[in-house]
C-alpha cells in the first residue's frame, strides 16, 4: 500500500517500529560516512593469485543491512522510485531523500531498497551507500520524521 493513500498517523504507526529499528544506526553511519571503509578485499596468505577474491564487510554494517532488509521499507519494485523521480546518482538520491514527508515515506523505502537489496548481488553498493552518505541520510530522515511522529504530526 503506497503511503500516499493513508494519513500521517497511519503511516507513522506502520513504520514506528522499523524506525526504531534503524535509526540506532545512526551514531555509527555518523561516524564512517564518507571517511573510512567499511569493507576489504579479503586476500590472505596468497590466496588471491589463486582464487577470486570477495569483500569482507563490517560486522555493524552487516546488521544494519540484515535489520533493514527486515523491515517494512524493503520494496522490490525499488527502480519504479528511481526512475520516477529521474534520480542519477548517489547525490541526487540523498537530496531527494532530505526532501521527503511523512506520507511519502515509500519513497524513502525504494531509495534504502536499491543499495540494501542491491547489495546482495552488487557488493559495491553497500559501501557506496555508507561512503556517499545515502544510508546517512535515510537513517537521518527517518530519525527527523520519527520526531515529528512523536511530537504529534504537527509539521512534516
Amino acid at each position: 500500500m503506497l503511503t500516499e493513500q493513508m494519513t500521517a498517523a497511519e503511516v507513522f504507526d506502520k513504520y514506528r517500529s522499523d524506525i526504531e529499528k534503524l535509526i540506532a544506526y545512526l551514531p555509527w553511519l555518523e561516524e564512517k560516512s564518507g571517511k573510512s571503509k567499511v569493507s576489504d578485499i579479503y586476500n590472505g596468505d596468497g590466496l588471491d593469485e589463486h582464487s577470486i577474491s570477495f569483500p569482507v564487510y563490517d560486522g555493524t554494517l552487516l546488521r544494519f543491512v540484515k535489520d533493514a532488509e527486515n523491515t517494512q521499507f524493503m520494496d522490490r519494485n525499488y527502480v519504479y522510485v528511481i526512475s520516477r523521480n529521474r534520480l542519477k546518482s548517489a547525490e541526487e538520491e540523498v537530496e531527494f531523500v532530505k526532501k521527503q514527508t511523512m506520507l511519502k515515506m515509500d519513497n524513502i523505502g525504494g531509495i534504502l531498497s536499491k543499495y540494501v537489496m542491491g547489495g546482495r548481488t552488487k557488493a559495491r553498493l553497500w559501501s557506496e551507500a555508507v561512503d556517499k552518505g545515502v544510508f546517512l541520510a535515510v537513517v537521518t530522515r527517518l530519525k527527523e520524521l520519527y520526531e515529528i511522529g512523536l511530537n504529534g504530526l504537527s509539521e512534516q
